[in-house]
């Protein structure tokens, strides 16, 4: 039973952990949509605090979709007491490797996606693009503020002005706008 019941509290912490997330990412999200995560392995250790999704990871929540390879999630060491339950706050969620991530006309992609709940801050980071319909953003690193809108897109840093070779990135923000 011991085992069930360890099983029944980390499917409870993962749907926790995913819906703050998924919920401020889209504003017409219904809360009650059920979370719905595949991927070819999970890994939780009991007293780790994280828990590891791996292989073709696809979570989704109403209009709202995340791909990657991997998504680890943090959770804060103290617990937290309501009715009876035991529950834990999301600390942070890294995604990794082909990171993706949609809803309706909006795409992100990136090498990597932070999720840090404190600053209610998603970070797309490494080759970082947005999309929405036709217009495109790309930098090393796009910040979006989840409570206040604000997003900041920052280039790669370069060594030494014009040593960069052929093809690779100029280190600037590049924006295309395309009007109707």
């Amino acid at each position: 039973m011991k085992g069930f019941s360890f099983i029944f509290y980390i499917l409870f912490i993962i749907c926790c952990a995913l819906a703050v997330p998924f919920f401020t990412f889209s504003a017409g999200f219904a809360k009650e949509e059920p979370i719905q995560i595949a991927a070819d392995k999970m890994t939780a250790v009991e007293n780790s605090q994280i828990v590891v999704f791996s292989g073709n990871v696809d979570a989704t929540q109403g209009n709202v979709r995340i791909r990657a390879d991997t998504m680890k999630i943090h959770y804060n060491d103290d617990s937290k007491k309501s009715g009876g339950k035991t529950s834990q706050q999301v600390k942070k969620i890294i995604c990794s490797g082909n990171v993706e991530i949609t809803s309706d006309e909006w795409l992100g992609t990136a090498d990597t996606m932070n999720y840090f709940s404190k600053k209610n801050l998603i970070q797309l980071m490494g080759n970082a693009r947005a999309f929405q319909g036709q217009n495109r953003i790309q930098g090393e690193r796009i910040d979006y503020y989840l409570d206040t809108g604000k997003s900041e897109v920052f280039g790669a840093k370069t060594e030494t002005a014009g040593t960069s070779k052929k093809g690779e990135s100029s280190g600037r923000v590049n924006m295309t706008i395309l009007e109707k």
